[in-house]
């Protein structure tokens, strides 16, 4: 991923009035491995429930404004994220919705995803199995898991972008 900058992140959101992206707290930039992310995702430190996710389309970032469910998943089951298709705890993945951008997402319409709670996808799925003869190649397991991840997403925002 190529870095941000906060100036680029309050630009990017999709589904966010001029207002609601310059009240966005920002991460903690300075601690990113740019590198090693499909995407930068946090939770508001100040209010839990809502959740920030931003990464490159064509060319430039794109913002998604989320909110995660008050209710949780029946504890004692497994989950599986939407966008790394890692299983987890059920207390570690959230459905999260997003307002679809423009008069939709004011008229209330949104969309919805379950995904990791702590929106570490880009960091899960770099935790690859040790190299086996059965096993693929780890490099090309590493780089299967970020097409999908890249694509899953890149298709979630066409999903927040795209008119009701």
């Amino acid at each position: 991923m190529d870095p941000l900058t906060p100036a680029d992140i309050r630009a990017s959101f999709v589904n966010a009035t001029q207002g609601e992206a310059e009240r966005v707290p920002m991460p903690g930039l300075h601690e990113v491995i740019w590198a090693e992310r499909e995407y930068l995702g946090w939770r508001d430190p100040q209010a839990h429930h809502r959740a920030y996710l931003v990464h490159w389309a064509a060319e430039q970032p794109r913002g998604i404004l989320l909110r995660s469910s008050e209710f949780s998943l029946q504890p004692g089951i497994a989950a599986m994220c939407s966008l790394c298709r890692i299983t987890r705890r059920a207390d570690e993945i959230s459905m999260f919705t997003a307002p679809r951008a423009g008069q939709p997402g004011r008229d209330g319409n949104t969309v919805g995803m379950y995904l990791c709670d702590d929106l570490a996808c880009s960091h899960l799925i770099r935790i690859l199995p040790p190299a086996h003869p059965l096993q693929p190649d780890p490099a090309q397991l590493l780089a299967g898991r970020i097409d999908g991840l890249n694509s899953r997403l890149q298709a979630f925002t066409a999903s927040v972008m795209k008119p009701a």
